[in-house]
């Protein structure tokens, strides 16, 4: 008889692993509280006329193997390269342009700091060494480590078939990546400040912390494990907006069997005897199932979904202090016209992420303000404006753009009700000071606070990750040592979501590695 698996959760986790199991043969249900699929990973008009990837907004993680076997090249996904990976105004007049070529971006480098030509090269060769070590990870389901030291933790390393290949150095630059601060790193590899921020960015994105912070450097680590197209390390724009690599995957899904019903709230996961059985929606319906796979942050599965009576204490206690908060805020703006920088520009530098956090003295003054205030009053910001390459988003003549905003406290909660609006308009005229017509050009904007990306994607203290990326919440121990391996305490209940292995970002391998493993038990 045909197994029958319900799936909690739209998100494009979900969606992968719904896809890889009815492919094999199971009778798929995925029930998602929004009235899209999607989860984070969505295209929605927030004004009119105006469409957006309204919460996640860039792709580099989708693992290329995913994409091949659920056929989203087939299924309409275009990904178009960044011409300018990103853009630095500086409060000088000047400006910092990450070029793709290594030959415009050492001229570029040398123009703030001749010796960090061969600083980066350099620091490539360590990168180019160790990334390869990680990425041999991310398609593995972690070992069932328990002991849950540094040494444990370690062996997993060697899982790679790379590792052995390393060197002293990159050995120990890879340690350094896990148990350093990004700050620290790059100010003992760089003497230019703005190359320096320019790396330092990616260790702060979704991540509540400084960027001295230890630990932090492991977040730069992770986004540099994308590709796109190929070419590593690069980032695109989905045409039609994020929501298009999701409704790629539906499709694949919906012709493989896959029944899909929005507006369709869980309440409760159905645990009978230590086993899960299937969950009853906030409606009051029953959706009986042999199997239910999570694609929620851990928290959410164990702290509201699961009657805490049948939790031993030690597990409550885990995921009370699991540490999800990201201090996010995010906006989308409907533009009457582009943005006009007054600083240095180049050609398509629209195209670029255009990032404002000239140096990591600014990124830990913002995070030390969200801490002592609530949020920063110079924000870090990342603004995209996608219309530039892709028309379908506003009409003719018209832009949007999204504004990617980091050291927010996401404990405000629903105090944030209260500020956001403010708060907006602090990041508003952040941008303003160095585009001076960009206010004037805004027609209408959707501001999300962290409490937004919880209420309304599920992001647990807007987490986009579903939990922080340190060492205690890794591989084998994420989101807890003795659960790495999508399973938990209870019998045919899975996760398939951020919070396990290999962790957030559109990646798709969380839900890739999750069927794997079910698969397994049938």
């Amino acid at each position: 008889m045909t197994k029958t698996v319900t799936i909690i959760g739209g998100g494009h986790n979900g969606l992968v692993c719904a896809a890889y199991l009815a492919k094999a043969g199971l009778q798929v249900t995925v029930v998602e509280r929004r009235p899209v699929l999607g989860g984070a990973a969505v295209t929605e008009e927030f004004h009119p006329g105006f469409r957006n990837s309204i919460a996640s907004y860039t792709v580099s993680l989708l693992h290329p193997q995913i994409s091949a076997d659920l056929n989203l090249a087939r299924h309409g996904l275009r990904i178009i390269p960044r011409r300018i990976n990103n853009y630095l105004p500086l409060p000088d007049g000047d400006a910092f342009v990450a070029w793709p070529e290594p030959e415009l971006l050492q001229r570029e480098i040398a123009r703030f700091a001749v010796s960090d030509i061969d600083n980066l090269r350099h620091y490539n060769q360590l990168l180019a060494a160790v990334v390869p070590v990680i990425r041999d990870l991310l398609l593995q389901t972690p070992p069932a480590v328990h002991a849950g030291g540094i040494t444990d933790l370690w062996k997993l390393y060697s899982m790679s078939r790379r590792f052995h290949r390393l060197n002293l150095e990159q050995k120990q630059f890879l340690l350094n990546l896990f148990s350093r601060s990004a700050g620290e790193i790059l100010s003992d590899q760089f003497d230019g400040k703005p190359l320096q921020a320019w790396l330092g960015f990616d260790a702060i994105v979704g991540n509540y912390a400084s960027p001295y912070t230890p630990g932090s450097a492991y977040v730069l680590l992770h986004h540099g494990l994308g590709e796109v197209n190929g070419k590593s390390g690069n980032w695109g724009h989905a045409v039609g907006g994020m929501g298009a690599i999701s409704q790629a995957i539906m499709r694949e899904a919906e012709q493989a069997g896959v029944r899909f019903r929005v507006d369709s709230e869980v309440r409760n996961v159905i645990i009978d005897n230590q086993q899960a059985g299937g969950v009853v929606l906030a409606s009051g319906e029953t959706l009986q199932s042999d199997m239910v796979v999570a694609n929620v942050a851990p928290p959410v599965l164990f702290l509201q979904l699961i009657d805490q009576d049948l939790l031993d204490p030690e597990l409550r206690r885990h995921f009370t202090n699991y540490k999800c908060r990201s201090g996010s805020f995010r906006m989308n703006l409907a533009l009457s016209e582009l943005p006009q920088f007054t600083t240095r520009t180049v050609d398509h530098y629209l195209e670029a992420g255009i990032i404002i956090a000239p140096d990591l003295e600014y990124m830990d003054r913002a995070y030390l303000d969200a801490r002592q205030y609530g949020w920063s009053h110079r924000p870090v910001i990342e603004m995209l404006v996608p219309s530039t390459i892709d028309t379908t988003l506003a009409p003719p003549g018209r832009h949007v753009a999204s504004l990617f905003c980091q050291q927010f406290d996401p404990g405000l909660g629903s105090y944030w009700n209260d500020h956001k609006e403010n708060v907006a308009d602090r990041i508003i005229e952040t941008v303003n000071a160095y585009a001076p017509n960009f206010k004037s050009s805004i027609i209408g904007r959707q501001v999300l606070s962290p409490w937004d990306l919880e209420q309304v994607f599920g992001l647990t203290g807007g987490d986009i990750f579903h939990g922080r990326l340190s060492l205690e919440q890794l591989f084998s121990a994420r989101p807890r040592l003795g659960m790495g391996q999508y399973r938990t305490p209870f019998k045919n209940l899975f996760m398939c979501g951020s919070g396990t292995h290999p962790g957030g970002g559109v990646s798709g391998i969380p839900g890739h590695n999750a069927a794997r493993e079910i698969l397994k038990v049938i």
